[in-house]
């Protein structure tokens, strides 16, 4: 039996999808075209924020939506709805660890959406929605290399929670905790080129974060998931081409080039990636601000250990313009 919220929103599909259907949407024209493309969503809960980001589109016929939640990788979503102005949403209380499916309602006014949705916590958050940027450039020069990693200490980098350092560094060597914070970078950047090397152990996680945003996945315990899951992958969206063989404990390297939303992956000097749009952010996000600069972070939240050593940035350089 269908409780009545769920009851209204199955009725507003049928009326919404009648709409849209006369209409003919497409991308350009049609009563949903205004909500078309991709968002970066910010849900703000009682002490915390999360980003969050959906793609909205409109196939064979029906509005669809495919959906980055506060982790794990995008997904379709089983329902939308739009009518007028107003959008309803759900996402599934087993994607979002809540006894109650995450239904959100909201408004577009100005080019941007605003509503509320039923946290997990059992309280009311709201939600903010803007468009995603394009970032359609290409770097004309780059500045000079950075090194990241001391190699002696974290100086540099901070974990995403305060108290004692669950990372380490040794024998130069930098070692994720397992289960523990992430490790973000002091610095940000825009634009770059980024060479990291790791060694992941037997049945470990992690991954390299580029702004903060973007993970490129770094595993052994992955097999059973889809491809893009796989080391070398942008979690959720690309999947590593060919796919190399697992190799733990042993050093392998990243040369990752991030211009954009371009990105190109070499792995141990055989390219896996090649110049492929990432299109919106992977769960475990820092924040949903696609057009701003971000940090380099590595992920400790996964079980087991991975080390990192020698992480080099070099960040793109554009010419000033006169004010």
């Amino acid at each position: 039996m269908k409780t009545p919220r769920l009851a209204l929103f199955a009725l507003i599909v049928m009326v919404a999808g009648a709409l849209c259907s006369s209409a003919q949407v497409s991308a350009q024209a049609g009563p949903c075209a205004p909500f078309l493309g991709r968002w970066d969503l910010t849900l703000k809960g009682a002490d915390h924020e999360y980003p969050s980001w959906i793609e909205i589109d409109w196939k064979d016929g029906n509005l669809t939506a495919v959906f980055t939640g506060r982790w794990g990788n995008a997904r379709p979503l089983p329902r939308i709805a739009i009518t007028g102005t107003q959008i309803t949403f759900v996402s599934p209380k087993e994607e979002e660890a809540s006894k109650t499916d995450m239904i959100f309602e909201g408004d577009l006014k100005d080019q941007s959406l605003s509503g509320t949705v039923n946290g997990p916590d059992g309280s009311t958050w709201r939600w903010t929605g803007v468009k995603a940027p394009v970032l359609d450039k290409e770097a004309l020069q780059w500045d000079k290399p950075i090194r990241l990693l001391s190699g002696k200490d974290l100086s540099g980098w901070h974990q995403s929670k305060a108290g004692r350092p669950d990372w380490a560094v040794k024998d130069g060597n930098l070692v994720s905790p397992g289960n523990g914070p992430e490790l973000i970078s002091d610095r940000k950047f825009q634009d770059f080129k980024l060479h990291i090397e790791f060694n992941c152990g037997k049945d470990s996680n992690s991954g390299v974060y580029l702004r903060g945003r973007y993970e490129v996945q770094i595993e052994t315990e992955s097999q059973s998931e889809p491809p893009s899951h796989h080391t070398g992958g942008i979690y959720g969206f690309l999947a590593p081409t060919p796919e190399l063989p697992r190799r733990p404990d042993v050093w392998q390297s990243f040369d990752i080039t991030l211009i954009g939303r371009k990105v190109k992956v070499i792995q141990n000097g055989q390219t896996v990636i090649d110049n492929q749009e990432i299109p919106g952010l992977t769960g475990g996000a820092l924040d949903s601000h696609e057009g701003e600069p971000g940090p380099i972070y590595l992920q400790g939240s996964e079980k087991g250990h991975v080390l990192f050593r020698n992480i080099t940035i070099t960040p793109a350089k554009y010419p000033r313009h006169p004010n």
